[in-house]
């Protein structure tokens, strides 16, 4: 019904051309008013399309009844104005007709001698004051620049860069986190290898392996360490059949294939766990105790990182 109300317009629009186009005509305004009404009942897109098709025929009506219209302003014409200025100027066209034979005369008598002057007063009195002059790069006489002063660079050692010293309490702090780094990711091997070897059939559940349900920070790091023993091909990660991550560690003969095709058997991914799904995971798989237990630090090694 849309799409005939639609088709039934546009034939009355163009069947009527000349009585739309009349300027006394409200026509075009009551057929925009009525493909408005039928717009809100627009679903397809065949009646969209009509819709536009209506749209473009109005639109160059309306362009069409635009040109025709004529404003009451007058348009400027040069030669109208010249002629009124040389009026205003004072010509005086009948000594020019009576004097054809002389030039001279003519060309005296086409305008006063006050002529330019009479104009130029005229003219100064919408001209309240004189634009004033200003140079584009500042005054001629200008002083030259100010010299920046030269920074001179200390020249480099030829031998290359000076090694910094570095105090020793620092360098005792930084070579005690990598140990314990490198002792944690050895006992969690160690601890990975113990438990697969009770149970070599059974894989071990990864979030089993790393979630600490008591620390959240705790959980981050055992993460971190692992990444280093799967990096080094020491463990590998598979997918079981519901498909859930599982960690087991590589036999020697499968370790020494991995070195030859490490370019093909490793991959290295970023995960991202926040602190909600961590409680989700604990909640989910029912985690009470951690299976890696927090590392115990000597208290001289304590006294040394801080």
């Amino acid at each position: 019904m849309i799409r005939n109300q639609y088709r039934e317009l546009i034939c009355s629009v163009q069947q009527n051309r000349e009585d739309v186009l009349s300027s006394k005509s409200n026509r075009l305004t009551e057929a925009l008013e009525e493909a408005n009404k039928l717009f809100s009942g627009v679903l397809c897109a065949r009646e969209a399309a009509l819709d536009a098709q209506f749209l473009v025929i109005a639109s160059n009506l309306g362009k069409e009844k635009a040109n025709e219209l004529r404003s009451e302003m007058t348009t400027f014409e040069s030669l109208t104005f010249a002629e009124d200025l040389l009026t205003f100027m004072g010509i005086n066209r009948i000594e020019v007709d009576g004097n054809d034979s002389d030039t001279e005369n003519v060309s005296a008598g086409y305008l006063p001698s006050n002529a330019w002057h009479k104009l130029g007063e005229e003219a100064e009195k919408y001209f309240r004051r004189a634009p004033s002059f200003h140079y584009m790069l500042g005054s001629f006489k200008s002083d030259p620049p100010v010299p920046r002063q030269r920074i001179e660079r200390q020249k480099k050692a030829a031998g290359g860069q000076e090694k910094r010293a570095m105090p020793a309490q620092l360098k005792k702090m930084e070579e005690s986190h990598q140990e314990a780094t490198e002792k944690e990711v050895e006992r969690i091997l160690g601890l990975l290898q113990t438990h697969f070897r009770n149970d070599p059939s059974t894989p071990i559940f990864f979030f089993d392996l790393v979630i600490d349900p008591n620390s959240f920070a705790r959980t981050v790091e055992n993460i971190f360490h692992v990444s280093f023993i799967i990096r080094d091909g020491l463990a590998r990660l598979k997918l079981d059949d519901d498909k859930l991550p599982v960690i087991e560690p590589v036999k020697d003969n499968e370790g020494r294939k991995d070195d030859d095709h490490s370019n093909r058997a490793r991959n290295q991914v970023v995960i991202s766990l926040s602190h909600q799904e961590w409680k989700e995971i604990i909640e989910t798989f029912e985690i009470t105790e951690p299976m890696i237990s927090p590392p115990s630090y000597s208290n001289e090694d304590e006294m040394e990182i801080d």
